[in-house]
């Protein structure tokens, strides 16, 4: 017998559907938050605790890291055990993360923590698209993912405004700002979010796919971060390419012939999903690192306080905000091919642009640039989602979002692994 607490809004009633996009959008809404909050507060986390710049690469990217990992066995134990119960664990454990990076007393323990808040990471993001994709119609799906990525174009907006703000009152608040979010989003979900879709109970996590991705994605990171101020030669920068370059057909091999792979391989046989998650992949490569090289070129190169600096980045986030849900809608009507395409197009000339920056550049151009970075991405962004998730079986979605989320988010870690590359190249590494 079901619990009818679960039952505050009736799931065969047409308005479920704008709950449970209610609901997804506070998660997307605290994960874009965390982020920029966090990335406008790092030249402060550096000084305060007197760390490194290789401590400060744990702290951005630990919890990507390890989100990234986990997110597909996330996915897979939502599609055994419950999207929506999985995404209410996520929002509990991020927020009890969130508390505990607040009390850190030093670099090691807020990188543990923020490595636990991957974790609830993990399971938000693995179920969102997940739970969007069961709850609406595929008429309708375009705009629903659209204004959940104007939700995160607003968080990316409000973020580094926010985190500078909160900043000046100390950097450990942009960790209880979380807190509040965090409880209403699981309450939200525990009340609202009924699982619709039968689960199969049968639980099996391939740990060994899910090490040797650890591995292969962390020596990458490690290389493309510190080889250009250690070395290129250095033998550990060296042991991270070979990490790389060993771990990943290896990984390939294993979910190939694993009954219960981490990566579901056969999903990538579908033409339309295998590409759409192809130029995802690439799409985060390019644009993720752009906020984190933004934000030490303001507050270093240009001296700006970080109020100011959170101000100057709006504009890369106002085109993701305003053209995310009208893309969604025009791709419901009429296909996501060519809006996917311009967008990747337009988020390329902005990248360009943003290249002939210096440190007297008027503002205005830095602005505009910013804008055409993040219209390209709000016009790639919903039509690419939609066209992925709307090929995935129904028993399949935690799974495909899962997979759609891994390589996002493993090209958001090479991209900001990069983008520290280009800052530490620069730098004593002592």
């Amino acid at each position: 017998m079901r619990n009818p607490v679960r039952h505050v809004v009736n799931p065969a009633h047409a308005s479920y559907r704008w709950w449970v996009l209610v609901v997804t959008s506070i998660g997307a809404l605290m994960a874009s938050l965390t982020g920029g909050t966090l990335i406008i507060a790092l030249p402060d986390i550096l000084r305060d605790l007197h760390t490194d710049i290789f401590s400060l690469l744990w702290i951005v990217v630990g919890y990507t890291l390890v989100a990234t990992v986990l997110v597909l066995n996330a996915g897979r134990i939502a599609d055994m055990v419950g999207r929506a119960r999985s995404y209410t664990l996520g929002f509990v454990v991020f927020t009890v993360a969130s508390i505990l990076c607040a009390l850190a007393p030093d670099a090691k323990q807020l990188i543990l923590w923020r490595l636990v808040q991957g974790v609830g990471g993990a399971l938000l993001m693995a179920n969102a698209t997940a739970l969007v994709t069961d709850a609406f119609p595929r008429p309708e799906l375009g705009r629903a993912l659209g204004i959940n990525a104007m939700v995160i174009g607003a968080g990316a907006i409000l973020g580094p405004i926010l985190g500078g703000w909160l900043t000046g009152f100390g950097w450990r608040t942009i960790f209880w700002f979380n807190v509040p979010i965090g409880l209403v989003g699981a309450a939200a979900a525990g009340l609202i979010l009924v699982e619709q879709v039968q689960h199969d109970r049968r639980v099996e996590i391939d740990w060994v796919g899910s090490v040797l991705y650890f591995i292969g994605l962390m020596g990458l990171m490690m290389a493309l971060a510190f080889g250009g101020v250690y070395g290129w030669t250095t033998w550990w920068v060296v042991g991270g390419f070979l990490a790389f370059v060993v771990a990943t057909p290896v990984f390939l091999w294993v979910e190939a012939h694993h009954h219960a792979p981490l990566l579901d391989l056969s999903l990538f046989r579908d033409r339309l999903f295998a590409m759409g998650n192809l130029t995802g992949f690439l799409n985060s490569i390019a644009r993720n690192g752009v906020l984190f090289l933004l934000v030490f070129y303001l507050q270093g190169a240009r001296g700006e306080d970080p109020v100011t600096a959170g101000l100057m980045l709006a504009p890369l986030a106002i085109g993701l905000i305003v053209l995310s849900p009208i893309s969604g809608a025009l791709a419901d009507r009429y296909g996501s091919r060519e809006l996917a395409t311009a967008g990747m197009v337009i988020t390329g000339l902005g990248l360009a642009g943003l290249m002939t920056l210096q440190t007297d550049t008027p503002y205005w151009q830095l602005a505009f640039w910013q804008l055409v970075v993040g219209a390209g991405s709000g016009i790639f962004n919903s039509p690419n989602t939609s066209a992925v998730m709307g090929v995935v079986p129904p028993n399949k979605r935690g799974a495909g979002a899962g997979t759609r989320m891994m390589l996002m988010q493993s090209g958001f870690v090479v991209s900001i692994a990069l983008a520290i590359g280009l800052v530490t190249a620069s730098m004593d590494p002592k």
